[in-house]
């Protein structure tokens, strides 16, 4: 059987992996609006920026947010919790994370429903032409890496450690 540290190891090496993409369409994002605000200038835009920067949109926020779960690099307010007793903290960061990984887990499986409407009705983007479902499923696959995230974390504060 595998141990929890090796779980937590193996979740926290895939969010990196999977952070990297999105480092990758943050660079690739800037070059395409550098690339697009320099060639205005010779009234040679790139068609389709807008669109191009949406589905990138998409793929940064996904595929980075498993990554800064592990890294506990989300905005807390902890002015609040750091009045309460321990295992009044404990059990508030329980419950938050088994409501996100339930809350996540949800929107991952409707954006896997979603993905294979608009892959069945063919949809499009208006300027491109590129089909969107693809960018859905990078949706529900980078929320569906952050429910195990979120379950470990969950699993942590049952033994009783306390988030930092």
């Amino acid at each position: 059987m595998i141990s929890f540290l090796r779980i937590e190891k193996i979740a926290a090496a895939i969010a990196e992996k999977v952070n990297w993409i999105a480092a990758a369409a943050v660079a690739f994002t800037m070059i395409l609006i550098t690339a697009d605000v320099a060639l205005r200038f010779f009234r040679r835009p790139i068609t389709g920026t807008y669109e191009i920067v949406g589905f990138m949109g998409t793929v940064i926020i996904a595929f980075a947010l498993p990554y800064t779960s592990v890294q506990k690099g989300h905005i807390a307010v902890d002015f609040l919790m750091i009045k309460l007793p321990w295992l009044a903290r404990v059990v508030v960061n329980a419950v938050n994370s088994l409501v996100c990984m339930v809350f996540f887990a949800v929107i991952s499986w409707q954006c896997v429903e979603y993905a294979r409407n608009l892959k069945a009705s063919g949809e499009v983007s208006a300027t491109l032409q590129m089909p969107t479902y693809p960018f859905i499923y990078g949706v529900a696959i980078g929320f569906a890496l952050l429910v195990p995230v979120l379950l470990i974390e969950f699993i942590r504060q049952l033994k009783g450690a306390e988030i930092q």
